[in-house]
């Protein structure tokens, strides 16, 4: 089963679990987070985490594509198609450097590099959650874009990846080895307004 098959546990007391888990997760890691520990900061019972979650990487998996599905669906300009391509996909990168320049994002990033070698359900949960899902959801706008003749785009994951490289250039690589924390509007803007006009050169109409 992958990421994209994984459902979210429907119930009441769901959203607690979830919101526990990041809380344990962010400031534990992954291997010494612990079941007993998610419960307390979820105020439930251990017994309710695992009435929802037959284990830590199921849950692990679940409070991570629930972030990513929240940041994906916030992203509502790429549903409109009324709006210039330059547009929804300037305000879909601005979406993802917010997400990306967060402590979560950095705490989720550092649990794979550190964990995949130990635990590579890890290494899948951070890419099928995070990389993959953005590929599906992304290219399903370029290949609606495609077939209303707004892009020109043969092969929608190459050009989904390509973009979401292009909003990550310098902002990424300066916070992940500690050489920046934060980073201004006009910084953000300097390389979104890049990364649109060179996905548009390869692929505008």
């Amino acid at each position: 089963m992958t990421n994209t098959d994984f459902t979210i546990p429907q119930g009441r007391k769901v959203g607690q679990v979830l919101d526990g888990a990041r809380a344990v997760f962010v400031a534990r890691g992954y291997e010494r987070a612990s079941m007993d520990e998610i419960a307390r900061a979820a105020n439930v019972s251990k017994a309710t985490v695992y009435s929802y979650f037959a284990d830590k990487r199921e849950l692990f998996t679940a409070m991570y594509r629930a972030e990513m599905l929240r940041l994906a669906d916030s992203v509502v300009e790429l549903t409109d198609f009324d709006i210039p391509p330059e547009r929804a996909m300037y305000v879909a990168g601005q979406k993802m450097l917010e997400y990306l320049t967060s402590d979560f994002a950095l705490a989720m990033y550092r649990i794979c590099v550190a964990e995949t070698p130990r635990f590579p359900e890890i290494g899948v949960a951070f890419y099928e959650g995070g990389p993959e899902l953005g590929r599906a959801r992304f290219g399903a706008y370029l290949r609606e874009a495609d077939a209303r003749g707004l892009l020109r785009v043969e092969d929608i994951d190459l050009a989904a990846d390509q973009f979401f490289q292009l909003c990550q250039t310098t902002v990424c690589d300066r916070m992940i080895c500690g050489v920046q924390d934060t980073f201004g509007q006009a910084e953000i803007a300097r390389v979104l307004d890049g990364a649109v006009a060179t996905f548009m050169a390869r692929y505008g109409v």
